[in-house]
């Protein structure tokens, strides 16, 4: 199935999947692909599926529409062709395309393990473990003092019952013990346990590979390229750690959000935008 990535300034607003047979884009709220911008006129574009064939066609607009730079009015769509559409873009991908090459695109950023430098990647996941367990302490001391703000703090039942005068104990014959479990005699409570670490992916959002994704499965997954840009992401109980391994440069560390790392681990947070080695990539917890 193809898809359509709705971009601006290289950042990923939406994305379309083409189940149907026209898509209409333009400014109008009416429209399939919808560009609230001045650049782009009320119905700027169409495009017609046609079994496995995609085609585009300029409606008359006041802007034109191109793709891959060039002013068109009629375009058959190939995987990888971006669409300019006033200020924004729209990158057409085919989930058809050459299993050739997606591995192309893994064997540009993805680091097999055997070129892996073991002492770096040591380093880089203590790194993680330290971020993640300052992370932890962080989030425990936080906890305390919440507890302790609401322990001088009652509520009005609670200051009720204070000023209640006690009640006569019942006869020893009447008294039943009611057994409560405690929460290690019952485990964890399901309504209270942290629900299980939602399944990342990054999303690349720049380059020849714009639109492809790329599943964080693996404990731990190094990108880059050796000699200009290293960078590790692990997958650890708290969440998704990136840390720098390495670059050819030195001092110069991945961005995210535009704002280097350094040298310690950063935890990333849905939406953030990693730049590692030129190439800018969504991060998204599914």
């Amino acid at each position: 199935m193809a898809r359509l990535f709705l971009s601006l300034d290289n950042q990923v607003l939406a994305e379309y999947n083409m189940t149907k047979e026209r898509y209409t884009i333009g400014r109008l709220p009416d429209n399939d692909v919808r560009i609230d911008n001045p650049a782009v006129s009320g119905h700027h574009s169409l495009i017609i599926n046609i079994l496995n064939d995609s085609f585009l066609e300029d409606l008359n607009s006041t802007n034109g529409t191109y793709v891959n730079g060039k002013l068109i009015k009629k375009h058959a769509l190939q995987h990888g062709d971006v669409i300019t559409i006033g200020h924004h873009q729209l990158r057409f991908s085919d989930q058809q395309e050459n299993e050739a090459e997606q591995d192309e695109f893994e064997k540009t950023m993805v680091i097999p393990s055997g070129q892996q430098n073991a002492d770096q990647l040591a380093k880089a996941e203590k790194a993680a473990e330290a971020a993640a367990a300052e992370a932890a302490a962080a989030e425990a001391a936080e906890a305390v003092q919440s507890d302790a703000a609401a322990a001088v703090r009652l509520d009005p039942e609670e200051a009720a019952a204070l000023d209640e005068k006690p009640k006569p104990a019942a006869p020893a014959a009447e008294k039943k013990e009611t057994f409560r479990p405690s929460a290690t005699y019952t485990g964890i409570d399901p309504a209270t346990a942290p629900s299980a670490l939602p399944l990342g992916k990054l999303q690349v959002l720049s380059g020849a590979f714009a639109g492809r994704e790329l599943e964080l499965t693996k404990a731990l997954t190094t990108l880059g390229r050796p000699g200009v840009q290293v960078a590790a992401i692990t997958r650890r109980a708290e969440g998704y750690y990136v840390v720098h391994v390495e670059s050819g440069k030195e001092g110069d560390y991945p961005l995210v959000n535009g704002e280097p790392i350094g040298s310690k681990a950063r935890k990333l947070d849905d939406n953030d935008v990693v730049q590692l080695a030129g190439v800018k990539m969504g991060f998204f917890s599914s």
